[in-house]
């Protein structure tokens, strides 16, 4: 009898198709030598043949010291290796690069397309028959979700929780809109040095993303609209028992997924991403989040358009009361049902033949899910919702020519139709430097334009919300027309135009704008417009500068290959699989 046969009488792992274990083996030129070095090794942790011998759930970690927001993270781990363990799998943990809002410079959205490059690539390249995606800070979820998408192996996600909410002086405070009121209020001289500090330490008083529907929030919610997390999984705050059983559960179906058809690519079509801008739109979401969908459905080989965006906002109310379009919290959503009793509340208006995770289709989820209950009222219903239609609203017109964002919801109404002369900040270094000069004659009427913060020029940071001049803060100016190719964060507020595109670094229309150019916004005719004629735009365009560009490393790979807000700010070589 062969060597070959013998071994496979005895199980031999050539006899099997290439999963578990032994997927994704080095290029050492002999598969089976291969396949001996990894027992050896993996023998070196403890595992014998029977651990082996089950299907294996990869575990992306993005917990760090730097990011605050996970500090939940290695016990939500440890209650997703229980899990997986249960249902017959073997948990492996590992290392992705982390994103902090607060904790990184220039900006966490320099890197999204970094870290979904890299979690791609460590998906692909390590044996795993499923993956379970731990993220929750603003650009973790996007860029997991980018590269679940690509590696289209079967996958899970679980986002940490937002955190509690603290207090001050019996106000009830929350990160990081409450973090933006109080800071104008003590820009305005309101709030003293000393009460500030005291803000300061009431404002994060647990673990977890934050407690407002900014960005990580947002994207958790449309993580489990899209089918790609569990039900109810989305609003649980990470310090609590019911974050620990969602992560449980979380792990016993990834074991469940292994060798499952059901991918990423088969739950994230199009009909799940309308879906998930009907709840964005009914959230009054971030606006970071228009940006992420769009470049997660690149990667699934769909195209979102802010047709798309606007068709959907047409007909969606406000339904959530939650800061910063509302008063509420995160933790006020989920104890009125969260996603769940939300979707419950949207059926009318969604695609309910879409399949998730667990392989039921929405439908099937929703019979089991009751309707918003009067006994709360942070989920209202269609016939009685919180606001209006049109809490998000992309703009077009001739300074924004491929499209812009304003939260309507957020906004100043009595600034959703006006015209003002421009003030142009040539960066943000340059907002930081001159928006307080007195000099510059700042009045409410103006209309504040930043450019060269768009993806190309500057990774995009959320330097959008440029802060009120502090001279018209003090005499109680709050919100005044802001307009630039930047980005603001989900918990930011106020009459902002955000992400137009292209950015002046790409020769849009904002590089050409000067310092008394009358802009208009129309809110209402879906405008942004810069009222200059067509012929001296184009005499301007003549004299514009070569924009600059990082010397070196990844920075530099970024700005030679990202995409404009609109496309999603992917990299133009990561599109579909």
């Amino acid at each position: 009898m062969t060597l070959t046969r013998r071994l496979s009488k005895r199980g031999n792992p050539l006899s099997k198709p290439p999963a578990g274990i032994y997927s994704n083996l080095p290029s050492h030129g002999d598969a089976e030598f291969s396949r001996y070095m990894r027992r050896a090794f993996l023998a070196s942790m403890g595992f014998d043949q029977s651990d082996l011998d089950r299907p294996i759930v990869g575990i992306a970690d993005t917990s760090s010291d730097y990011v605050t927001c996970h500090r939940q993270m290695p016990e939500i781990l440890e209650a997703v290796k229980r899990g997986v363990l249960e249902e017959g799998g073997l948990p492996l943990a590992f290392p992705t690069s982390s994103l902090h809002e607060i904790l990184l410079a220039p900006t966490t959205m320099l890197y999204r397309n970094m870290l979904a490059m890299e979690t791609e690539e460590m998906i692909r390249s390590q044996p795993m028959d499923a993956v379970v995606l731990l993220g929750g800070c603003d650009k973790t979820v996007p860029a997991q979700l980018m590269a679940a998408a690509s590696a289209n192996l079967p996958a899970i996600g679980l986002v940490t929780g937002p955190m509690m909410t603290g207090r001050w002086r019996g106000q009830r405070l929350g990160a990081c809109t409450d973090c933006r009121q109080m800071w104008a209020k003590h820009r305005a001289e309101e709030v003293s040095a000393e009460e500030i500090r005291e803000v300061e330490s009431n404002l994060c008083p647990t673990g977890g993303t934050c407690m407002v529907m900014g960005t990580a929030s947002t994207m958790a919610c449309l993580a489990e609209t899209l089918g790609v997390s569990l039900p109810g999984s989305a609003t649980p705050p990470a310090v609590t028992a019911d974050r620990l059983r969602v992560a449980v559960a979380t792990g016993r179906q990834a074991a469940k997924l292994t060798g499952s058809r059901i991918r990423p690519l088969a739950v994230m079509t199009r009909d799940a991403f309308l879906n998930a801008l009907t709840v964005l739109i009914a959230l009054s979401g971030s606006t970071n989040a228009i940006i992420h969908l769009t470049a997660i459905a690149r990667r699934c080989g769909v195209q979102l358009t802010l047709d798309d965006l606007q068709a959907t906002s047409d007909r969606t109310p406000l339904l959530v009361d939650c800061k910063p379009a509302g008063t509420g919290y995160m933790e006020d959503f989920h104890h009125a049902g969260g996603v769940p009793v939300l979707l419950k509340a949207l059926e009318p208006l969604l695609d309910t033949s879409v399949r998730g995770v667990t392989g039921r289709t929405l439908g099937e989820q929703l019979a089991d899910t009751p309707a918003p209950g009067a006994w709360q009222s942070i989920v209202r219903t269609l016939e009685d919702p919180l606001g209006s239609t049109g809490s998000l609203i992309g703009l077009k017109g001739s300074l924004a020519p491929n499209g812009a964002i304003l939260k309507a919801a957020a906004a100043s109404p009595e600034l959703l139709s006006h015209t003002g002369p421009a003030v142009v900040f040539e960066s943000p270094a340059d907002v930081e430097a001159r928006v307080d000069d007195p000099s510059l004659g700042i009045t409410p009427e103006h209309v504040l334009i930043l450019r060269n913060a768009g993806p190309v020029a500057a990774g995009m940071p959320e330097a959008g919300a440029i802060p009120i001049p502090k001279y018209l803060a003090e005499l109680g100016v709050t919100d005044m027309v802001r307009v630039s190719d930047a980005r603001m964060s989900g918990t930011s507020y106020g009459t902002v135009v955000l992400h137009a595109a292209p950015e002046a670094a790409a020769g849009g229309p904002l590089a050409l704008v000067k310092a008394g150019d009358r802009i208009e916004l129309d809110a209402r005719e879906r405008r942004i417009d810069l009222l200059v004629s067509s012929a001296e735009l184009e005499r301007r365009k003549a004299g514009l500068p070569k924009p600059g560009m990082a010397a070196r490393g990844y920075a530099r790979l970024h700005a030679l290959h990202v995409m404009q807000a609109d496309l999603g700010a992917d990299l133009d070589f990561l599109g579909p699989a």
